[in-house]
């Protein structure tokens, strides 16, 4: 790495992060604990939403499930559990798994707990803000990502899920 590349990273705040190409270039564990890869939802959309138990938004996991449930043949909706915003996600995987299936019948995948913002940032959320331009600003921000693995749109924390703006948005991609 060249002293201009250096002095550029520092300038601009920079973490000198390994952005991949492709979101499919990525993996995560499930809650189960399972390795996986992204790239077995290749040319199938993606919603990935960063999630918590105990949040003003935790309701949005009914909205998620219903949204799984109508469009389970055209679209994936992956959640990564988040402790990044008041620590409102403090539960282990199983915890969360049980939180998540007693309370809203949650059967769309679920990864392990990871941190959606800052130093220790999961390298798919690296992914998403460079490739998005947007950062979580709280739990349950919505990134959909089209057939081709490009981010088609991002909706904040405010926005339910099945909002018309993700249901159109969903259509127009599917």
């Amino acid at each position: 790495m060249g002293l201009i590349t250096i002095l550029s990273g520092i300038i601009s705040g920079s973490r000198n992060r390994d952005i991949r190409a492709s979101i499919y270039d990525y993996a995560a564990t499930s809650l189960e604990g399972k390795e996986i890869s992204l790239s077995d939802y290749k040319g199938k959309p993606l919603l990935i939403v960063n999630t918590a138990s105990k949040c003003g938004y935790t309701g949005q996991y009914a909205d998620l499930q219903k949204l799984h449930d109508q469009f389970k043949d055209s679209l994936t909706i992956i959640g990564f559990p988040a402790n990044n915003f008041l620590w409102q996600e403090p539960g282990s995987s199983e915890e969360i798994a049980d939180f998540c299936e007693r309370n809203y019948g949650v059967k769309f995948q679920l990864f392990e707990k990871i941190s959606v913002k800052g130093k220790d940032q999961h390298p798919i959320y690296q992914w998403l803000e460079a490739k998005s331009g947007k950062r979580p600003s709280w739990n349950f921000c919505k990134y959909l990502i089209d057939k081709s693995g490009n981010v088609a749109g991002f909706f904040s924390a405010k926005v339910n899920p099945l909002d018309e703006k993700i249901l159109h948005r969903i259509k127009e991609i599917t």
